[in-house]
């Protein structure tokens, strides 16, 4: 028998609390809280593998709708629309703001591409970089033009994300990127013109990219502005770069390949890191966090409210004019 541990405190003194619609509940003597599924995040119903799987098949390709129909059949839980959209906006945004801390050792030759998006009815078009060796998608920009200004943008933010001056970036023929590699590197990277067709100076590491990247956002019914599409590439990337394997490293992730030791495996590790964070440590002695830093708790008291005094109800007094004088 699975031992039952609170999914609050970690406590082991816990006890069968009863069931409602066949869901069994658990109550904690420690810190006193109630809850259903011990593996659930808290304040949370499913478990972190079934969160993990939805956000996996959003990335995937898998429209809301796809997924929501998956959960019917496999598990034969009736989630909504929402409610996977909520899962992919609040666990991106750690997957993100962790990724944004490593420095991925790419190697010297790049490859730069933009294609084009259709957001809401307008056409957005989206510029990346990516290292030809490892794979690793350095760096992407999003604008409504196509002009030098951003090609030097890109190429702006692949010198920061890596910090590394490329020997030589591929380009197709869009003379932005002439004026945009020269403003930034200089003269101490090489740009070579070619064509996806083009034998020794071709595209197509960047091209099947967007191939692969096109076949994820047509299925997407929510990116109707460039907010809400930033958010889904960004997203996206942290997918394709760090849980995505590729045929052509091995089975291995471009953030492998490029010598970056992510804390996560997967989008399970990104739950259950969020589950480690977000868990309530009950009221007690000090205790640590991960990190061994000293727990800080706020102890409220409770007051108790007094009960209202009643107050008797005296007789009206009694009028002069009806007293005998005897």
């Amino acid at each position: 028998m699975t031992e039952i541990i609170c999914k609050y405190c970690q406590s082991e003194n816990v006890i069968k609390y009863g069931k409602y619609k066949e869901i069994q509940y658990y109550y904690c003597n420690i810190c006193k809280r109630k809850f259903s599924n011990p593996d659930a995040i808290p304040k949370m119903q499913y478990s972190t593998s079934k969160v993990a799987d939805a956000i996996s098949m959003y990335f995937e390709g898998m429209s809301l709708k796809e997924i929501r129909r998956n959960f019917i059949q496999q598990h034969n839980d009736y989630i909504s629309d929402v409610t996977v959209l909520n899962w992919v906006n609040r666990f991106t945004n750690l997957a993100v703001t962790e990724a944004e801390k490593y420095k991925p050792n790419v190697g010297s030759i790049w490859v730069a591409d933009e294609t084009v998006l259709d957001i809401d009815g307008k056409n957005i078009w989206l510029w990346d970089i990516i290292d030809s060796e490892t794979r690793f998608l350095i760096a992407t920009h999003m604008s409504y033009t196509r002009t030098s200004n951003d090609a030097e943008q890109l190429m702006k933010q692949a010198y920061e994300r890596t910090g590394k001056i490329p020997r030589v970036i591929y380009t197709d023929k869009l003379r932005a990127y002439l004026e945009g590699i020269e403003r930034v590197f200089g003269a101490d990277t090489t740009h070579k013109q070619g064509a996806p067709f083009d034998v020794e100076n071709n595209t197509n590491e960047i091209e099947r990219f967007h191939g692969t990247l096109k076949s994820r956002t047509k299925v997407m019914r929510g990116l109707h502005t460039v907010e809400s599409a930033k958010k889904y590439l960004d997203g996206w990337l942290v997918h394709y770069n760090y849980f995505r394997p590729h045929m052509s490293l091995n089975d291995q992730t471009p953030a492998i390949a490029a010598g970056v030791r992510f804390p996560f495996r997967n989008w399970k590790d990104v739950c259950e890191q969020s589950y480690k964070v977000t868990a309530r440590i009950p009221m007690g002695e000090p205790d640590t966090l991960l990190d061994d830093t000293p727990v800080t708790r706020v102890v409220r008291k409770t007051v108790k409210r007094r009960k209202p005094v009643k107050l008797k109800r005296e007789s009206p007094p009694t009028s002069l004019s009806r007293l005998r004088i005897k």
